[in-house]
């Protein structure tokens, strides 16, 4: 979907049309709603998005059809990503730990749309982006996923890149001005805030458990001390019997 750009772009999707199911190159009224519109034409079982100037990591897609296939009743797949710039440069890594609705919610990113993918059953549920806000659409979108999904993959894996740069919305939209639309997505789910005070919906004793569990998963599931491979393997256990299949942390 790309939005009528001149800056190669149909070029380079042309070198590839003969292994793209649809392409357009129009005017758009905006990101979520060019996602919106590949959602309606996409017929995969799996379905994710990828923006401009991120990428997916090779094999990805075979990983994520492979968890698909092992797992069909699970609805959400998530790998981590690499933040990079503009040159490629990797500038740090996620260790992202397994799924939880209230982290997403009330703690922070647990997941990215670099390297995510949702059942097309779950999308068709959820619906569409929201196209009246230009950010955080995705966040609210990943919350209505969250609160429907009862099977997740979460795979060891990188499988994709987010770029931070100059011109891209993480920079150039200001944390503070995002707040009022923060603000109004939660309170879209039912949670009080005061659009004043960022962060309001959270409580200091909410805010510690967090910091401990995502401390504890970390731990557990990236830590490579073999002193921990047998609690490691209990965990995963519980976890799978909970809904939440960690994909490459065995040993």
């Amino acid at each position: 979907m790309d939005g009528k750009s001149n800056d190669g772009s149909v070029e380079i999707i042309k070198k590839y049309e003969p292994y793209i199911s649809y392409w357009v190159s129009e005017t758009d009224d905006g990101q979520s709603s060019a996602i919106n519109r590949g959602f309606a034409k996409a017929t995969g079982d799996l379905i994710g998005w990828q923006n401009s100037d991120d990428i997916y990591l090779p094999g990805f897609f075979h990983a994520m059809a492979d968890n698909f296939l092992k797992y069909p009743e699970s609805q959400l797949f998530i790998g981590n990503v690499y933040i990079i710039d503009e040159d490629d440069r990797i500038i740090w890594s996620s260790n992202f730990i397994p799924f939880s609705i209230n982290h997403l919610i009330y703690f922070g990113w647990n997941l990215s749309s670099q390297a995510a993918f949702v059942n097309h059953e779950i999308v068709k549920e959820v619906g569409p982006l929201r196209e009246d806000i230009q950010v955080e659409f995705d966040w609210d979108w990943f919350i209505r996923v969250g609160k429907i999904a009862r099977h997740v993959v979460l795979d060891k894996r990188y499988g994709g890149c987010y770029r931070m740069h100059s011109a891209s919305k993480f920079m150039t939209y200001e944390h503070e001005s995002r707040w009022p639309i923060e603000a109004q997505i939660l309170r879209s789910h039912g949670i009080r805030v005061r659009e004043e005070h960022r962060h309001s919906h959270r409580r200091r004793w909410q805010t510690l458990l967090f910091k401990i569990r995502v401390k504890f998963y970390t731990i557990l599931l990236y830590s490579p001390k073999p002193m921990l491979n047998s609690f490691r393997r209990l965990i995963i256990w519980y976890l799978a019997r909970q809904g939440i299949i960690c994909k490459g942390f065995e040993v």
